[in-house]
């Protein structure tokens, strides 16, 4: 967890990274390192979902919540966050999040490939009324002004928008989890994950999503 002591007397600005991390990769980390000094943050949480939506065959919570605690272990202002919900929702989880914090400011973590589909999520204005939000342009083809489009035709602005290049737009789970399943090595894939998982052979079916 974050050393939070040294922050109490005044609000803070939390990062929230919510995610299937099936596992956590250099990516994932690289981006949360960028959100922290671009969006002056205090600390930030990521928050593994436990039934990720549209992802079927997700290595046990359990696991990929191993693994992010030894990602996120050298750095001491990133924290792994459980919560009960199956995944993310504006609806119950953005209230379990003000109730843990109550008095801070919540900047949620996306990527630009989640951006296109945001302001249609249920309860979409709830979240970016009160929100800041950072986003990672990911590979694909997606420029600065292209986000920003889709963003300002948003029924509900956030309170404040963030965005920068990812400094590893390419790297990917999927190609993460096929070097762990042949036992090799990828770019972006983390020492203690590859440590973890080969101890565990995890992502030994290509039935993993």
């Amino acid at each position: 967890m974050p050393n939070d002591k040294k922050l109490t007397k005044k609000a803070r600005r939390i990062g929230i990274y919510a995610g299937t991390f099936n596992p956590v990769h250099a990516g994932h980390v690289a981006f949360a390192l960028q959100a922290l000094k671009s969006a002056k943050l205090d600390c930030l949480y990521f928050l593994p979902e436990r039934q990720p939506r549209h992802k079927k065959g997700a290595e046990h919570f359990g696991h990929r919540v191993a693994m992010l605690e030894r990602a996120t272990q050298p750095h001491p202002q990133f924290g792994v966050l459980e919560l009960p919900d199956g995944n993310f929702s504006v609806q119950r989880t953005l209230p379990r999040l003000k109730k843990l914090y109550p008095n801070d400011q919540l900047v949620f973590l996306f990527g630009s490939d989640v951006v296109h589909g945001l302001g249609e999520w249920p309860y979409a204005a709830q979240l970016l009324k009160s929100s800041e939000i950072v986003v990672g342009l990911r590979s694909g083809g997606k420029t600065k002004k292209d986000v920003q489009h889709v963003i300002n035709g948003w029924q509900q602005q956030p309170k404040k928008v963030v965005m920068f290049e990812s400094f590893a737009p390419d790297i990917s789970s999927g190609m993460v989890r096929e070097a762990l399943r042949k036992r090799q090595y990828v770019r972006g894939l983390l020492a203690s994950v590859a440590r973890y998982s080969n101890r565990h052979w995890l992502y030994v079916s290509l039935a993993q999503s």
